[in-house]
């Protein structure tokens, strides 16, 4: 069960990422040990489980860890995908249509 619920939240992610045009690159880590270690490696301690690894789906900007599903999630909820991915956001997105709210 718990496979299957990580399942759905990365498609979550991958079909948010693809319908927005948003470059990325999957890394398997069930198929790959070097990708598993990897990202345990690069999991900030403070992100970590209490007990266990990290399970997936971890968001990284190039090796920086941006954060897990939730705080996807959350970003996606509060139209700040963009800033949580280190990115700019597209002109007539709803991220910058209030980004440019709030600097007026």
């Amino acid at each position: 069960m718990r496979n299957l619920w990580i399942k759905k939240q990365q498609q979550d992610v991958l079909g948010f990422l693809e319908a927005n045009k948003i470059e990325f690159e999957e890394k398997d880590i069930a198929a790959n040990e070097e990708n598993r270690k990897w990202m345990r490696e690069n999991v900030p301690e403070d992100s970590r489980p209490a007990s266990g690894n990290p399970l997936p789906p971890r968001l990284f900007n190039d090796s920086r860890y941006l954060g897990d599903y939730e705080a996807f999630f959350e970003a996606r909820e509060n139209n700040a995908v963009y800033a949580f991915l280190g990115l700019t956001a597209p002109p007539g997105s709803k991220e910058a249509e209030a980004l440019a709210k709030q600097q007026a």
